[in-house]
């Protein structure tokens, strides 16, 4: 399952699209989103660097 982002608590930082083996996120429009759900391994590195707490996992 893809990371699911809380668009009120998302920064647009970029943190987590940087963090991501996967290039599963992007930011568009200042706030991550996911842009290739397919390709989520989830590791999770994208729920721990987000320094929001603004990615969680179904």
């Amino acid at each position: 399952m893809p990371p699911i982002i809380d668009l009120e608590k998302c920064t647009g930082c970029g943190t987590c699209v940087q963090t991501c083996p996967a290039e599963v996120l992007a930011v568009n429009d200042g706030k991550a989103k996911v842009v290739k759900p397919d390709e989520c391994l989830e590791c999770r590195a994208c729920d721990a660097s987000c320094p929001t707490n603004a990615i969680s996992f179904p």
